[in-house]
């Protein structure tokens, strides 16, 4: 790889970091205006994206211990925003399930970010934002190779 190739690389790299830093910044201070915190907006993220998630399955894709996860589960569960119920053929076996709050507030979370997003691109024309999402996707597909 040339000088100037691996410049553009690290260029992208950079300001990769730095949008997400600026992205993850505005999403916790949005979150605590819905008295919810990362780790709950992501946890109900997979649980709705899934429709219902053993507290094995979430933990495992959260990276997260399956105690840390029985915490965020509970929390969300006081605010009436996810539902537990024993699984019919091993009562061992915890299934989480969103309920109707739980989807109005991701709902509005996406909304509001969305609407950050759209604040500070609106100088991008049509153009500019159809071709960000093309390089983006192909950033992602390549990694998801």
């Amino acid at each position: 790889m040339n000088t100037k190739q691996s410049d553009k690389n690290a260029s992208i790299e950079l300001l990769l970091r730095k949008l997400c830093f600026i992205i993850k910044q505005n999403g916790r201070e949005l979150l605590s205006d819905f008295n919810m915190t990362p780790p709950q907006f992501n946890a109900l993220q997979i649980i709705i994206s899934e429709g219902e998630i053993t507290i094995s399955e979430l933990s495992n894709k959260l990276y997260l211990a399956p105690s840390t996860i029985t915490d965020i589960i509970d929390r969300m569960e006081k605010n009436n925003l996810v539902k537990r119920t024993r699984d019919t053929k091993d009562r061992r076996v915890v299934n989480v399930k969103a309920v109707e709050k739980g989807h109005s507030l991701i709902n509005d979370v996406i909304k509001k970010r969305v609407d950050f997003i759209k604040k500070h691109s609106s100088e991008l024309s049509i153009e500019d934002k159809e071709n960000l999402i093309k390089y983006l996707s192909s950033i992602i597909n390549s990694y998801n190779k």
